[in-house]
């Protein structure tokens, strides 16, 4: 499914796969969690994060959510900034209707 609100023009090759993988990954409420943050950030994130952010893609759905909604303890080394900042950003979101 690909719900993005952004357009990927303008956007380097790298911000371009990552905006795509973010709407992309399999399991509906990941791809507008994910996807979401990704409309919203994706210009803006530095180098680390773009970094950061790829790792976390790479994190199956099932335990990402379970991070993001509390139901899961978050891994220390997981737990970084630009994770918070995701789970920040869908703690403060439009609720998601599948």
């Amino acid at each position: 499914m690909s719900g993005t609100t952004r357009s990927s023009a303008g956007l380097d090759v790298r911000r371009r796969q990552i905006l795509y993988r973010s709407w992309h990954r399999g399991m509906r409420e990941m791809d507008l969690i994910m996807g979401r943050f990704a409309d919203a950030e994706i210009g803006e994130l530095s180098e680390d994060d773009l970094a950061e952010f790829e790792r976390l893609i790479e994190v199956t759905d099932r335990d990402l959510l379970g991070w993001i909604t509390g139901e899961i303890e978050t891994p220390q080394n997981y737990d970084t900034p630009l994770f918070r900042r995701l789970k920040a950003f869908h703690t403060h979101t439009a609720p998601i209707h599948t």
